[in-house]
């Protein structure tokens, strides 16, 4: 495979004659189209009298002539020997220690937020040991380069960013005498593969179809020595190979800083550069100003040079296995891993934060550690004596075992109820039928919350859950969800009305049932199924209808005065619920709903009551950002853990830096530190005295018997609210 380059003395040529079809002409093919636009902090006026725009013009236009000249990786090398050889002044006659772009840390954490994820390549990586370096063998590792990035960009969109939208990136490779990207069955079809000098993930652009530099997201070197060479380095690339990646990630910078693209300007100081063989790969990543470079272009290099050493940021990994000897990419080691977090970063630079977290998905581990130890039947058991399951020590209770023996037909997962739409459900309730019509999904969570026009009245709305049949109800975790969201909700609520605890802050139960399925029911009896797959399916439908915080959030609508509301409807629904001796035990942003009630100021309601602590064997649900300290300990609920709770969730909800947390003993650390270096109150604080003061309140009694006085804080938030912003709380609940 091909590492050449133009010819060293492209540069000897008279200027005036026209450029040649090699990487020199690359800048020039690509910016003909372009007006010279101005490069950052270029805006002063210069000594001579000229105006802003025509000295930004010049000096845009000195950068591409600089970018012109700027076409051999080899001496670009050469300028850089001493410094990797550590005979320069500029590193104190030192070799360069270069730190790692990613800590293990970093790699654990995103390991866990990929677990569920599915990456396939299909063209296997041919292996160097058993196979000649032939033409064949060249051609089928470019291939191979290209299905593993194919796999790596489109798995990480649809985890991260949803399968919805379609993905904005291509796969292509460059040719260092072509100004053109384009698949590598195409350079081997017309003979070219020996002038493939890179790979790159391409921004897609209907306008540029051929592709262009400065929308290169992340570039790839294959290379034949990568893992040869660095196993005698400790695991670092040889020069030769660091060298040739500093270089194009200098030459994808300078395109980007010439970019008409604002997305494609913001990052034009960031680059990764992966670099792989056929079995080994590695990331360098290359930050910094350009603003700093001096563009002397009768000195290309030592100006890069110059800037390499004294003003980039330049981190390197190490080099580790990336494909095993059959060619499969090894998803789930550090190699791997590497590469994937370099693109997936490169990714965030161009299309801005993802729509799921890489935390949110990261601690979907814990859930699937759950499940996989209630399989093993483990969860009564204490794990390993450490304390990193406390919370698990548990036996289900009496309704959840009688809801797993209910069942004696094995039902298919894909056969699971699955609204869409516009579709119409039936439910049996009471001796007689309801028509609900989904009119939208509320939750993309697993189970989905829907929302509901009952068909008889269709000025009203409602929230509406289903759960699984109980012939399917197993041991699964997304089957135990949806049991807690459907049927142990349903018996909290009831229970709730029998009590007569009347709140506008809770929901309201309107209707629970059975899912009336298309074709005859043979079912023996009323809790007995027949066999169908909807048959006994149970449903759920509450008023009113709202939008999670979690969407407010991510949409930007969620401000100080909702902050302020939030709390105080919170406590209001926590003192009606304990005054039944209930606690919620499941507060996060998804189970809280705000409801525009018109002209009247919108109010915050408390759902998911399903994890409700109704009596002393309940446990509650575990959650490493938002569970109490005393429910991660001990692994059930005390007077002020609701409360605590949601101090996590304003904290969050205002601003404050989320943590990489991945064990309970992590989020246990992050409490007591937050807590005793004052962070959660302090940035409750910024948003207003008075949820810094319930912080401290709610800090005093985590973990002791004492009851929390409600009455006193509701009294102060409502005069907070009735003062600050001038609308007054309904209290008439």
């Amino acid at each position: 495979m091909s590492s050449t380059l133009p010819p060293r003395d492209l540069e000897r040529h008279d200027p005036a004659a026209p450029p040649t079809r090699d990487l020199a002409g690359l800048a020039l093919a690509a910016e003909r189209s372009r007006r010279p636009r101005p490069r950052h902090g270029s805006h002063a006026a210069s000594p001579s009298g000229q105006s802003p725009d025509r000295r930004s013009s010049s000096s845009s236009s000195t950068c591409k002539d600089f970018l012109r000249k700027f076409v051999d990786n080899e001496l670009l090398t050469a300028s850089l020997e001493d410094w990797f050889s550590g005979n320069s002044e500029d590193c104190g006659f030192r070799k360069p220690a270069f730190d790692v772009p990613f800590d293990l840390t970093e790699l654990q954490n995103f390991d866990y937020a990929l677990e569920g994820v599915t990456f396939q390549q299909l063209v296997r990586m041919p292996n160097a040991l058993h196979a000649s370096m032939s033409d064949a063998f060249e051609a089928t590792a470019h291939l191979a380069l290209e299905d593993f990035l194919h796999a790596g960009i489109k798995g990480l969109w649809e985890a991260f960013w949803g399968p919805e939208e379609a993905m904005p990136f291509s796969v292509a490779c460059i040719h260092s005498t072509s100004s053109r990207f384009y698949p590598a069955e195409k350079a081997i079809s017309s003979g070219k593969l020996d002038g493939v000098c890179a790979t790159a993930v391409l921004l897609k652009n209907s306008k540029h179809s051929q592709g262009r530099w400065d929308h290169i997201v992340v570039l790839t070197l294959l290379r034949p020595d990568v893992g040869m060479v660095s196993a005698q380095s400790d695991q670092h690339p040889s020069p030769a190979v660091l060298g040739e990646a500093l270089f194009f990630a200098l030459r994808v910078l300078l395109s980007r800083s010439l970019s008409r693209s604002s997305t494609v300007l913001r990052n034009s100081d960031s680059v990764y550069v992966l670099l792989v063989d056929s079995q080994f790969g590695g990331v360098v990543n290359v930050q910094g100003d350009l603003n700093k470079l001096s563009f002397d272009t009768n000195n290309v290099y030592e100006c890069a040079a110059e800037w390499i050493k004294k003003d980039a940021r330049i981190t390197v990994s190490s080099v580790d296995r990336v494909w095993n000897k059959l060619g499969n990419a090894n998803w789930g080691d550090v190699g791997t891993l590497q590469v994937l977090l370099a693109v997936f970063r490169s990714m965030i630079q161009f299309c801005g934060e993802p729509k799921y977290s890489l935390d949110e998905l990261a601690t979907e581990h814990s859930s699937r550690l759950q499940s996989r130890r209630s399989e093993r039947h483990l969860v009564d058991r204490q794990s390993n004596g450490n304390g990193v399951y406390r919370f698990q020590q548990r036996s289900h209770s009496p309704e959840i075992v009688e809801v797993q023996e209910e069942g004696t037909v094995d039902v298919k997962p894909e056969e699971i109820l699955k609204l869409e739409i516009g579709s119409i459900v039936l439910m049996e309730d009471s001796n007689c039928q309801k028509g609900f019509q989904i009119n939208d999904i509320r939750t993309e969570s697993e189970p989905p919350i829907y929302g509901a026009i009952p068909v008889e009245e269709p000025t009203k709305s409602y929230l509406l859950y289903v759960g699984s049949s109980p012939c399917h109800l197993e041991p699964a975790w997304e089957d135990m969800n949806s049991w807690y969201q459907v049927q142990r909700q349903t018996k909290v609520l009831t229970l709730m009305k029998q009590r007569d605890i009347s709140s506008r802050y809770i929901p309201q139960m309107i209707a629970s049932g059975r899912v009336v399925h298309p074709g005859p029911c043979n079912k023996p009896n009323s809790s007995g199924s027949c066999g169908h797959p909807l048959c006994s399916t149970p449903i759920l439908v509450t008023s009113p209808v709202g939008e999670t915080i979690s969407n407010l959030i991510r949409n930007g609508l969620f401000g100080v005065e909702d902050a302020l509301r939030c709390c105080h409807d919170c406590l209001s629904a926590f003192a009606a619920a304990s005054s039944a001796g209930i606690r919620h035990g499941d507060i996060r942003p998804e189970n809280v709903i705000r409801v525009s009630n018109g002209s009247r100021s919108s109010h915050f309601v408390l759902i998911g009551w399903g994890h409700a602590i109704l009596e002393d064997r309940d446990r509650p649900s575990m959650n490493l950002f938002f569970s109490s300290t005393f429910a991660l300990q001990e692994g059930k609920l005390c007077a002020a853990s609701d409360a605590e709770s949601l101090i996590y969730l304003l904290y969050f909800s205002c601003g404050g830096v989320c943590p990489e947390l991945d064990s309970v003993e992590g989020a246990l650390q992050w409490r007591e530190t937050s807590w005793s270096r004052r962070v959660i109150q302090q940035k409750l604080g910024d948003v207003a005295a008075v949820l810094k003061a319930f912080a401290d309140y709610v800090d005093s009694l985590c973990g002791t018997p004492y009851p929390m006085d409600y009455e006193i804080w509701l009294r102060r938030f409502r005069r907070t609210i009735n003062e600050d912003h001038g609308k007054e709380v309904d209290t008439s609940s």
